[in-house]
């Protein structure tokens, strides 16, 4: 394959960039600024800067469609939430060139928390109880209901912008700070006990090909995962497919999802429509496979299996020294780095770039730095530019969908 990978800023972007090149696969990454690590990495063959899809969307089009034709590539993978632009303007892209995701409508069905509810209920995925709220007088009325509960946008990813009052997260953000409108409501939840699942999964023809189930042991405040533990894929697997099955039996893509696991039972929290750092824990060979469809089982990662962004452990413990230096050294010490054994460490040094990016985006204001660093990227369900009238209306087909 000749392969463009987006948004190459990404821990999970490089891994995917590392595999594809190691594969033997001519791969080009690009982002919307030079210092993206993914495009440093010496499996790339080149690397390009592109305008922001959220904010210059023909322009991101534009560049998209030149990067293309100057290296003569046949598939583009998105690695976040360009992935939303790129399928409504899929028309607009060099003829032959294979978008590896799914359509608009499915993907926002899926993105848009309201709709994911409504889609897990359907397909017998077991989610919380749920309550969509579009106006301030609704989300306090909401809180009222749950002694303890969970509330966030149906637009949000990484963590940010968490309304509870109950768990590490609590206080953290004021309800007074938070006010849902019809076009960008909120959902509310009970607060569910019980630790955090993710999956992730590649799909060919509407079939897993691959699935990685796994816990978090540490997180970057609370949030983004920085270490990462393979777990049993039973259940997610089963899931996974039964979501798959409910919304198009011909997807062909990347989706992660999020579980709470309350007293040994999953429920469905939400979905990322790309791939997320279980991407890490497959090997090379497992990750072409998967992603090339030659498989009769789907390829599991075994319970167990390990990995840690390092730079990000150590900074963590430090941060927060009583809490995790005595169990971030242990990890820093036995579980391995996602660099390990690529001889590619130079890419990694462009990962503090981010930060600077992030910062940048986040014009002084105080924003969740999290939530800068992918705030040129990212899609809260507004309509994009140059999308035809079908995906305009499948967007208010979508809204009318949510749980």
């Amino acid at each position: 394959m000749r392969v463009l990978v987006t948004s190459s800023r990404n821990t999970f972007a490089l891994d995917l960039v590392r595999k594809l090149g190691d594969a033997g696969n001519y791969v080009v990454a690009a982002d919307t600024y030079a210092g993206a690590m993914g495009s440093h990495s010496k499996y790339v063959a080149a690397h390009a800067v592109t305008a922001s899809p959220r904010f210059e969307t023909d322009q991101f089009i534009a560049d998209i469609c030149k990067i293309v034709q100057d290296h003569d590539l046949d598939t583009i993978i998105p690695t976040f939430e360009e992935a939303f632009y790129l399928a409504a303007r899929v028309a607009d892209l060099p003829e032959g060139v294979q978008l590896l995701t799914g359509s608009f409508d499915k993907l926002a069905r899926l993105h848009d928390k309201g709709s994911f509810q409504r889609l897990a209920q359907q397909a017998g995925v077991p989610i919380p109880e749920t309550v969509v709220v579009s106006s301030d007088d609704e989300l306090h009325a909401a809180i009222d209901r749950f002694p303890q509960y969970f509330a966030r946008a149906v637009f949000s990813r990484g963590g940010v912008g968490l309304l509870t009052n109950t768990g590490p997260l609590a206080g953290r953000m004021s309800v007074d700070d938070c006010h849902p409108t019809p076009d960008q409501p909120w959902l509310v939840q009970p607060f569910t006990d019980g630790p955090m699942v993710c999956s992730y999964s590649m799909i060919v023809d509407g079939k897993v090909t691959g699935q990685c189930t796994y816990t978090a042991p540490e997180q970057w405040a609370h949030s983004t995962g920085i270490a990462f533990l393979a777990q049993d894929s039973t259940t997610t697997l089963e899931y996974t497919q039964r979501l798959i099955d409910e919304l198009d039996p011909s997807f062909t893509g990347q989706l992660s999802f999020d579980f709470v696991n309350h007293d040994g039972k999953l429920y469905a929290i939400e979905c990322n429509p790309r791939p997320t750092n279980g991407l890490i824990l497959f090997t090379t060979e497992e990750f072409i496979s998967a992603l090339n469809g030659t498989v009769s089982e789907p390829i599991l990662v075994q319970p167990g299996e390990e990995s840690e962004i390092s730079l990000a452990v150590l900074a963590d413990a430090f941060s927060e020294p009583i809490k995790h230096l005595k169990t971030s050294m242990h990890d820093l010490i036995h579980v391995k780095d996602i660099g390990k054994g690529w001889h590619d460490s130079f890419a990694m040094m462009w990962g503090p770039a981010a930060i600077f990016h992030g910062a940048k985006l986040a014009h002084g204001h105080r924003e969740a730095l999290l939530k800068a660093m992918g705030d040129d990227i990212v899609w809260n369900g507004e309509p994009i530019v140059g999308m035809t009238d079908e995906d305009a209306a499948a967007l208010q087909s979508v809204h009318a969908q949510r749980i």
